[in-house]
């Protein structure tokens, strides 16, 4: 059983920042893409940003030059560091990865708001 935990969103104003922390867990689990989505109420759940076992990321066009997404394979944790948040950033963050023999895990989500 593979478990995801994610901490770290919260409220924050408008030009602020958060980081996300997202904790994998479970026996004989090799992970190869981790990642952030969101979805705001209302809207999809879309992808933030991702980066693979290499280190190669990919961001949403929205995020790009506020977010940075990082991992440590030693901990298998993923990080996302937002800054600049807008309120259009406001949604619940949900951390996701896919294992090496291409089954897809999910967090629970973490509500981040932006607002004054």
């Amino acid at each position: 059983q593979v478990r995801l935990v994610e901490s770290g969103g919260g409220l924050v104003q408008p030009g602020g920042s958060l980081r996300l922390s997202c904790a994998a867990s479970g026996s004989s689990f090799s992970i190869n893409q981790m990642g952030w989505y969101r979805q705001a109420p209302g809207k999809q759940r879309e992808p933030v940003a991702h980066i693979s076992s290499g280190g190669s990321t990919n961001y949403a066009d929205s995020v790009k030059g506020r977010f940075t997404i990082s991992r440590d394979n030693a901990k298998n944790m993923v990080y996302l560091q937002m800054n600049s948040l807008k309120p259009e950033d406001t949604a619940v963050y949900y951390c996701d990865v896919w294992g090496i023999g291409g089954s897809h895990y999910w967090g629970q989500g973490t509500q981040v708001t932006v607002s004054s």
